[in-house]
């Protein structure tokens, strides 16, 4: 083999950087990026460590910082409550239901998902839902019914028996520590929104 070829060997193929480095002033730009992503992703960390602890803990030294972390919390469904917790803890269980009548006067029934009746996975991905029909009977929620109700209506639309009017009712029961299963109080029904559709309601 003559020097020649040997030397048309090393040389590679034209276009191809090969084991060329990049030079100082770009490996420095990447070092900075990798720098400011490292930074944002600490500070989002430790921002949420804050604010969640100004929100959950127990305190009213924090009851300032609350307030103001409050609007975020409930915007990104971060927020907490400790009703669950002694020394108040819940006393009722609750659950909700919808009724949808349609146009010619068919029942038809919803059931918001219920943590006791789905698997483990399912509540993992569904908890919020809980969490949810705590707190959308509460009158300060009232300006959502309507959006639910027009929700859950649209699961029933039909051209020829379209949804006319729809119920939201919150089912409770009083939790006594004392007694077993078979002596589980019936759940007391109470209709907390009920009017009829509007047209375009369902589109």
């Amino acid at each position: 083999m003559s020097a020649a070829s040997g030397n048309r060997r090393k040389k590679g193929r034209p276009g191809k950087a090969g084991n060329q480095t990049l030079p100082s002033g770009s490996q420095d730009k990447n070092l900075e990026m990798d720098a400011l992503r490292r930074g944002a992703i600490s500070a989002f960390i430790l921002f949420h460590l804050v604010v969640i602890a100004c929100f959950a803990v127990p305190t009213k030294a924090l009851a300032g910082a609350k307030e103001m972390v409050l609007p975020y919390m409930r915007w990104s469904g971060l927020f907490q409550s400790w009703d669950m917790f002694a020394p108040d803890p819940q006393s009722v269980n609750s659950y909700l239901k919808a009724v949808v009548i349609t146009k010619d006067r068919h029942i038809k029934v919803w059931s918001f998902p219920r943590m006791e009746e789905l698997s483990l996975w399912q509540r993992f991905r569904q908890e919020r839902y809980r969490k949810f029909a705590e707190v959308l009977p509460q009158q300060q929620f009232a300006p959502i019914w309507p959006d639910v109700a027009r929700h859950i209506a649209r699961f029933f639309n039909s051209q020829s028996d379209p949804p006319d009017k729809v119920l939201l009712i919150q089912f409770q029961s009083e939790i006594d520590p004392k007694a077993g299963k078979s002596a589980e109080p019936t759940p007391r029904p109470n209709v907390f929104y009920d009017d009829y559709l509007q047209p375009g309601d369902l589109q």
